[in-house]
């Protein structure tokens, strides 16, 4: 899934289509000599073992990826299957890990192409579209009845 998923500029595969170097079903055809980008890449499932076998890729059709430096866990999900996060049990581990990040810090953000969906601790936000100058950053504020928590779509300037 990350041959279709993730963009690879050595290559000028745009994100979201598949490589033409994927052999769909089997792996990459240059692997031997597959760009920088491709060597030092790897899903969040491989990294962690404790994530089930419902999460390698090919089943799920969802690349995990972590950012560190905005502390972000992307889920990255297949365009032809764009609702695959919200089956079981996906959905209920992808809220589990929003409460986590938070309170770490963190955001979990489900991509749908390039339309962002904020998955906060008890709710989500559809963001919309998120253009590559744009970032999207977190918020917490009092609410009468306890903390309330938001994420907004900003231009990248601005941070």
């Amino acid at each position: 899934m990350c041959c279709k998923i993730m963009g690879i500029s050595e290559l000028d595969k745009p994100p979201w289509a598949w490589c033409k170097h994927c052999n769909i079903g089997v792996g990459c055809k240059i692997y031997e000599d597959r760009p920088k980008a491709c060597r030092n890449f790897y899903c969040r499932y491989l990294l962690h073992d404790q994530l089930g076998e419902h999460w390698k890729p090919s089943v799920s059709k969802i690349v995990l990826t972590f950012d560190t430096p905005s502390r972000t866990l992307a889920i990255r999900v297949d365009p032809s299957r764009i609702h695959a996060w919200r089956r079981e049990p996906y959905y209920t581990e992808i809220k589990e890990w929003a409460a986590v990040a938070w309170h770490d810090n963190g955001q979990v953000i489900v991509w749908q192409r390039n339309v962002a969906i904020a998955i906060l601790p008890h709710r989500e936000k559809n963001l919309g579209p998120v253009r590559d100058d744009q970032v999207i950053v977190r918020q917490k504020t009092q609410g009468p009845n306890g903390p309330v928590f938001d994420a907004k779509v900003v231009e990248r300037a601005a941070v």
